[in-house]
C-alpha cells in the first residue's frame, strides 16, 4: 500500500555500537518504533540528606535508566524472499542485540590461553561504546543492563520469526566516560540541549503566569 505522500518521514530508533578501533559502527535499527518508553531519573545528591547546608548540592548528573520493548517480525522478509530471513528467521537480529552483552569469543579464547601460560593479570574485555538514538535530539551513551526476549512464533526449522525484546539501559554520563571522550561529549551536548529546552519552557511559563496575574488583578 502506498503511503500518503505528504506524511512526515518517520525516524527509526536505533542502538549503535562502536567497537574500539573499528571505524564502522554496528547499527541496530528498530523494525518498529515502540509506543512507550520509560525513563527513571535518580538524583545524585552530595552528602547525607540531613547534613546542614548539603541538601541542595549535587555531585553530578542524575542516574537515568531507560526501558522499552521492541518487536521483531520476519513476515516482510519472508514475503520478499530475503535469503537470510528465509534461512535463519530473526535469529541474526536477536544475535546482534545479544552480542552487546558478550565479550568477543576471540578475546575469551586469548585470555584462556594467557591464563594457562601463567599470566596473572588479564584485562577484562571492553564493551563497544553503545549509543541509544531516539530522534535527532537524543543520542545518548548507554550500557545495556538487561535483555528479555520472548520468542512468539517459529518456522519449520524452529528459527524464531516473531519476538518481543525488552531492553533495559543505563545512561552513561561524562562522569562515567570522561568529559573529553566521544561518549562524554555526546552526553554533555544532550544536557546542554536539555538546558536550552528547559529555559524556553521556563520563559513561556513565566509569561503565562504574568498574563494570568494581570487578568486576575483587572478583575
Amino acid at each position: 500500500m502506498t503511503a500518503y505522500p505528504r506524511a512526515p518521514r518517520l525516524l527509526k530508533g536505533a542502538i549503535i555500537a562502536i567497537p574500539a578501533g573499528v571505524p564502522v559502527p554496528s547499527v541496530i535499527a528498530f523494525q518498529y518504533n515502540p509506543d512507550t518508553l520509560t525513563r527513571r531519573l535518580q538524583a545524585s545528591a552530595a552528602g547525607n540528606d540531613g547534613a546542614a547546608g548539603e541538601a541542595l548540592r549535587l555531585k553530578g548528573p542524575p542516574q537515568e535508566t531507560i526501558n522499552l520493548s521492541i518487536e521483531l517480525d520476519a513476515t516482510d522478509g519472508m514475503e520478499a524472499a530475503n535469503p537470510i530471513t528465509t534461512v535463519a528467521g530473526i535469529h541474526p537480529a536477536l544475535a546482534q542485540l545479544e552480542l552487546l552483552l558478550y565479550p568477543s569469543a576471540g578475546l575469551a579464547i586469548a585470555n584462556e590461553v594467557l591464563a594457562h601460560l601463567g599470566v596473572i593479570e588479564i584485562v577484562p574485555a571492553e564493551a563497544p561504546l553503545t549509543l541509544f538514538a531516539w530522534g535527532v535530539g537524543r543520542v545518548l551513551p548507554v550500557r545495556i543492563t538487561e535483555l528479555s526476549i520472548e520468542e512468539e512464533a517459529f518456522d519449520p526449522l524452529l528459527n524464531p520469526i516473531r519476538a518481543k525484546v525488552g531492553l533495559g539501559m543505563r545512561v552513561l554520563t561524562y562522569q562515567d566516560l570522561g568529559m573529553t571522550s566521544v561518549g562524554g561529549a555526546l552526553f554533555m551536548a544532550h544536557q546542554v540541549a536539555k538546558e536550552v529546552m528547559g529555559s524556553i519552557s521556563g520563559v513561556a511559563g513565566a509569561a503565562q503566569l504574568g498574563a494570568s496575574a494581570s487578568f486576575n488583578l483587572s478583575l
